[in-house]
């Protein structure tokens, strides 16, 4: 922990409102509440009965549970237990209580789901038939049709599923949780590989999509995920403040040495110090140039204010981050 995270606890200089601090810590939990629920509802209701995996432990548990009967919920939990330990034991504790509160929640909601609500579709046209043989792949093309609202319809299906997916994790991202899962895989990999974390992200996920193909036989499957993993992105955008991957911020401020010791020790990244003169009365100041990614730009915003309410601050978009850290320069 860094001088100034000491400082913000004990230091009488710098005052937190207990009960915004309490306010904010409970507002933290119910997004994480409510977007673990709707991570379950998107899953049992709309991914896992169209036989998809838009990636992640819960999609291979799609797979598995479809052929070889079991609850998606005990496949995710006993890929998921596994894959913390291991990489708290590779990559060190990175992950804090509300990634573990999550997985938790997420494999709660998803068993009283599947336990009460079954693996039925919410876009159909009329309650589904149980198939006298559990071993069956399930079709949504065996549904009858007999009116109503709504039908098989695997587009609409997905762009749902997509919404609601990307509402979920965009949530559990503004509590502070990470996703966990089968990301843990790329994050290890990326530590004993030169590939870049968002490509090893993709790969892994791209496996578990195409695991459909094999599985299924159908071509369908592994496209509407991909589609669902797509639109998943882009709403998980819009909800954590309409951020891309990587955010620039330029941060002038009379307390650099603080916000340097928390960009350093907290958040674990580096930036530059720059020093200027205002054009207005040609004072001297100190501007922190640094490039983070969503998450770590959340967390140095949100504490600014108690380091330096004067802080004058300048975020952008960073399309493409090239260099130590970030991506490995082209060599052409």
């Amino acid at each position: 922990m860094s001088n100034f995270a000491a400082k913000l606890e004990n230091d009488n200089m710098i005052k937190i409102d207990p009960k915004r601090k309490l306010w904010q810590e409970v507002l933290a939990y119910l997004l994480l509440v409510i977007g673990s629920l709707l991570f379950a509802v998107g899953d049992v209701m709309f991914v896992n009965p169209y036989l998809m995996a838009p990636g992640g432990t819960y999609g291979l548990s799609n797979v598995f549970n479809t052929l070889w009967p079991w609850k998606i919920s005990l496949y995710a939990i006993c890929m998921d237990i596994p894959l913390l330990i291991i990489g708290t034991w590779i990559l060190g504790p990175k992950f804090g209580i509300k990634t573990i509160v999550s997985t938790a929640l997420i494999f709660l909601f998803t068993f009283v789901l599947e336990s009460w609500w079954g693996y039925n579709p919410v876009i159909h046209d009329g309650a589904i038939t149980a198939t006298a043989d559990p071993s069956m792949v399930k079709s949504m093309v065996e549904i009858p049709h007999h009116g109503g609202w709504f039908h098989p319809d695997y587009f609409l299906n997905t762009v749902v599923a997509g919404i609601i997916y990307g509402v979920a994790i965009g949530l559990i991202f503004r509590s502070g949780a990470t996703s966990g899962g089968s990301d843990i895989i790329s994050m290890i990999l990326h530590k004993y590989t030169k590939v870049s974390l968002g490509t090893l992200v993709m790969i892994v996920d791209g496996i578990i999509t195409l695991s459909t193909l094999v599985a299924f036989g159908d071509i369908r499957l592994p496209i509407y995920s991909i589609i669902i993993i797509f639109i998943e992105g882009k709403v998980i955008d819009l909800v954590v403040d309409g951020m891309k991957t990587y955010k620039t911020m330029f941060i002038i401020t009379d307390e650099a040495e603080a916000v340097r010791d928390y960009i350093i020790n907290d958040i674990k990244r580096g930036g530059t110090l720059i020093t200027g003169s205002g054009l207005y009365k040609g004072t001297e100041r100190n501007m922190l140039y640094v490039t983070l990614d969503r998450s770590d730009m959340i967390k140095l915003r949100s504490v600014l204010y108690h380091i330096d309410p004067h802080a004058f601050v300048n975020i952008m978009e960073s399309s493409e981050i090239l260099g130590e850290g970030f991506r490995r320069l082209p060599r052409e």
